[in-house]
Formats: C-alpha cells, sequence, structure tokens
C-alpha cells in the first residue's frame, strides 16, 4: 500500500493498466485526447505488478484495473471516469490537480 501511495503522489494522474485490458486502453485514450499526459503503470509489465493489483484491490478497486488517481486521490475505474466526463466534472477536476491548463 505504501508503494501505492507513493507512485500515486508523484503525478497528477496516475493510471494503473495492464496492456490486455479494452478498458484501461479507453481510459487511457481519453486523457491522451484530453491533452492530459498520465503516469501510466502497466502492471502486468512490472516486476511487482501483483503485488501492486492486491493493493489496489484492497483500497476498493474493482475490477483492479484501469484504476485512476487524480491528485492523489483514488478516482475509480472506467465506470467512475467515463461519468465524470460524460458529466463535465473531469476537467476541472484535471484543472486543479495540476494535469490540465486549458
Amino acid at each position: 500500500m505504501e508503494r501505492v501511495s507513493r507512485m500515486v503522489s508523484e503525478k497528477p494522474v496516475v493510471i494503473f493498466s495492464k496492456n490486455s485490458c479494452c478498458m484501461s486502453h479507453t481510459i487511457k485514450s481519453l486523457f491522451c485526447d484530453l491533452g492530459v499526459h498520465p503516469s501510466v503503470h502497466e502492471l502486468d509489465e512490472m516486476q511487482r505488478g501483483r503485488e501492486i493489483e492486491a493493493a489496489l484491490s484492497r483500497l476498493g478497486c474493482n475490477p483492479t484495473v484501469p484504476a485512476v488517481f487524480i491528485g492523489g486521490e483514488l478516482v475509480g475505474g472506467e465506470n467512475e471516469v467515463m461519468s465524470l466526463h460524460l458529466q463535465r466534472s473531469l476537467k476541472p477536476m484535471l484543472k486543479r490537480a495540476g494535469a490540465l491548463w486549458v
């Protein structure tokens, strides 16, 4: 858990993902389309990816990927991020976190 906390505090937007997950791809594409450059951690490519995935599960991420953190806080997965985007709440959140300037 400490490692996850450290990782999410390093950048305004952090995404835990897996290359094989189409929902992770969708979320990464959304952020790139918005002009945000998230820090992406591909759990299936990391040496300790299973440990991080277990920590994400303990934090309440279900499913564990994609797991999106904005401003160090867990936003959730694809459903939560897309809901925020459709409600026009995602961009203001990204601006407050310093991930989006326009």
